[in-house]
């Protein structure tokens, strides 16, 4: 198989459809105005679509599409960028069109960018809010495909100190235990910690372990006088917080209310 060469990038003009003629052409046949390589040159990559940044990436397109067609279907099928970024390798190479190596080339696009984006953020993260937890976990779950259960370290303003995994693969909630949650927040004198563990199956719902290893975690910080901030259950579409319905943190909540009783 010859290699891929730029004659191989194509791209449509913005007033063209998929199934032009045009949109097969060779990328000699484009004006350079119009090719995407040429227009990132000369113009700066702002001034490209999302599909044409794709097409970038991905190099070429296959008989039946342009490399750009290609990519704004991809675009299409996982919901935009966001949606792609979060899709498997597998998912991404089920695609017409899209084998291991372009997958493998999207993918490591997308990590760069995540972590471009991640250097860019404050050296300490602040963790206020359930919004807060879940946008500050997202990175740590958004390829993970076995169940992960993850433990966020936090100072008295809930500044992010550091983060430590703790399980990896098939998750028994019930042997998750207490001293490991808390032993690396009391050796660096932490003041809360924040839980996170994922369903790979995509429903964020709780499971009954899930409630009852919350619970018991906030009754063993409590001793130890380290605070269960919130324990979120991600998934690659969503994420959940147990505070926020109310499901492990009860028993803390009503010994709140009665310490707040004059």
């Amino acid at each position: 198989m010859p290699p891929e060469s730029d004659q191989a990038i194509a791209s449509l003009p913005p007033d063209q459809t998929d199934t032009s003629e045009s949109a097969r052409l060779s990328v000699r046949e484009w004006p350079a105005s119009e090719r995407p390589r040429e227009r990132l040159r000369d113009l700066g990559p702002a001034h490209l679509s999302t599909a044409e940044l794709l097409a970038i990436i991905l190099r070429t397109g296959t008989r039946e599409r342009s490399v750009v067609a290609l990519a704004q279907g991809l675009l299409d099928e996982f919901g935009g960028a966001g949606g792609l970024a979060q899709a498997g390798f597998r998912q991404i190479t089920q695609f017409p069109g899209v084998g291991e190596a372009k997958a493998a080339q999207l993918k490591a696009a997308l990590e760069i960018g995540r972590r471009a984006a991640a250097s860019t953020q404050p050296e300490r993260p602040v963790i206020r809010s359930a919004t807060d937890a879940k946008n500050y976990l997202l990175a740590d779950f958004v390829d993970e495909e076995q169940e992960k259960f993850l433990v966020v370290m936090l100072d008295t303003k809930h500044h992010v100190v550091g983060k430590v995994t703790l399980y990896r693969g098939t998750l028994n909630q019930t042997a998750v235990r207490a001293a490991e949650v808390f032993r690396e927040a009391v050796r660096a004198n932490c003041a809360a910690v924040l839980v996170a563990h994922n369903h790979p199956s995509g429903d964020p719902t709780p499971s009954a372990d899930d409630v009852t290893m919350t619970d018991r975690l906030v009754r063993a910080g409590e001793l130890l006088e380290v605070e269960v901030v919130d324990h979120i259950v991600m998934t690659r579409e969503s994420a959940l917080s147990l505070r926020e319905r109310g499901l492990g943190f009860t028993a803390q909540r009503a010994r709140q209310n009665r310490a707040a009783v004059p």
